[in-house]
């Protein structure tokens, strides 16, 4: 299974296991990682699992939707590596991924 470190706002760090085919949201839900509330399920709809990835693991991630931009964009503190969690499936390839998150959801 791959391994996610989650980065929350404070520094506290934790390393997950993700299984393939979860989502970011689900992976850190599942291991009670602190700051991603996910009020909407993952259905996309509420950008209350919004995250940052880190640079180097940009381009190992889809593209967002059209959809997923346009709640990043009324979420807080907005950076170019801006994500929604619930829209990033865990692959094999994301072994290693780091994953901020920003220091409120609301």
């Amino acid at each position: 299974m791959p391994v996610i470190t989650f980065i929350e706002y404070n520094g506290n760090t934790h390393q997950v296991q993700a299984e393939v085919g979860t989502t970011l949201m689900q992976a850190a839900q599942f291991n009670l990682v602190p700051g991603i509330l996910g009020d909407c399920g993952g259905s996309c709809s509420c950008a209350t699992c919004h995250c940052y990835i880190d640079a180097p693991w940009a381009e190992k991630v889809p593209q967002p939707s059209s959809d997923e931009l346009l709640l990043i964009d009324g979420a807080l503190d907005v950076q170019p590596q801006s994500r929604l969690a619930c829209q990033v499936s865990v692959t094999l390839a994301l072994d290693g991924l780091v994953v901020r998150l920003p220091q409120s959801q609301m």
